[in-house]
C-alpha cells in the first residue's frame, strides 16, 4: 500500500495517528520511544497493513504474474496501483486535503524530506486517479533505485494486465478494510 491506502486505513484516527502512517516508510528500525505515542503507533499499523498486504492472495498471485526480470520490484508498483483504483473509484478531496495538511504541518523524516512538499505541491493523491501518471510515478522510483530502471520496465505489463489489477484490488480492498477498520 501507498500514502492514499494507508490514509484510508488509519483516517479515523488522530492527525498524528495519520502522519505516522504517512511517513513510516521514511522511519528505520523498530525503536520508536523518540516519537509521539500516537505517532509511534501509526508507523506500526502500517508496518502491519504492509506485512498484511504483501501476504495476500490476490498480492502473491499478481508478484507471480509479473515478468521474471522485474519481479522483485513488482510490490512496489502494486503499492502505488492501489492508489491509483482508489483515487479513481472513491475519489476523497477531504481526505486528501487532510493528509496534506497534516504533512505540511510536520518535518518529514529526512528520507522522505524532498519527496513530501514535490507530493503536495503536484498534488499527486489526487492525480493517482490518472493511470498515465501513476506509471510515471512508478517509473520514478525506478529513477531512484541503483542500475537499470526496472519499474519503467514493468510499466508496459501494468498496462497490459489492468483488468487483472483491478480484479484483484476489488478482491483485497475489502479484505484491508475489514482487517484495518479502527
Amino acid at each position: 500500500m501507498n500514502f492514499l491506502a494507508h490514509a484510508w486505513l488509519s483516517r479515523q484516527g488522530s492527525d498524528d495517528f495519520l502522519y505516522g502512517n504517512l511517513v513510516a516508510d521514511g522511519v528505520k528500525g523498530a525503536h520508536l520511544e523518540s516519537w509521539p505515542p500516537a505517532v509511534a503507533a501509526g508507523i506500526r499499523h502500517h508496518r502491519q497493513v504492509d506485512a498484511a498486504i504483501d501476504r495476500h492472495a490476490e498480492v502473491l498471485r499478481l508478484l507471480r504474474m509479473a515478468p521474471q526480470a522485474q519481479r522483485r520490484f513488482a510490490g512496489i508498483a502494486l503499492d502505488l496501483v492501489w492508489d491509483h483504483f482508489l483515487a479513481s473509484r472513491y475519489p476523497d478531496a477531504r481526505l486528501v486535503e487532510r493528509c496534506y495538511r497534516v504533512l505540511g504541518e510536520r518535518r518529514a523524516p529526512s528520507r522522505l524530506e524532498g519527496m513530501v512538499p514535490a507530493m503536495i505541491d503536484g498534488d499527486w493523491l489526487q492525480r493517482y486517479a490518472d493511470f498515465d501518471f501513476t506509471c510515471r510515478a512508478i517509473a520514478g522510483i525506478g529513477q531512484r533505485l541503483r542500475g537499470p530502471n526496472q519499474l519503467a520496465a514493468l510499466t508496459p505489463w501494468l498496462r497490459a494486465e489492468y483488468a487483472s489489477l483491478e480484479a484483484a484490488f476489488v478482491a483485497l480492498w475489502p479484505d484491508m478494510q475489514q482487517r484495518f477498520r479502527e
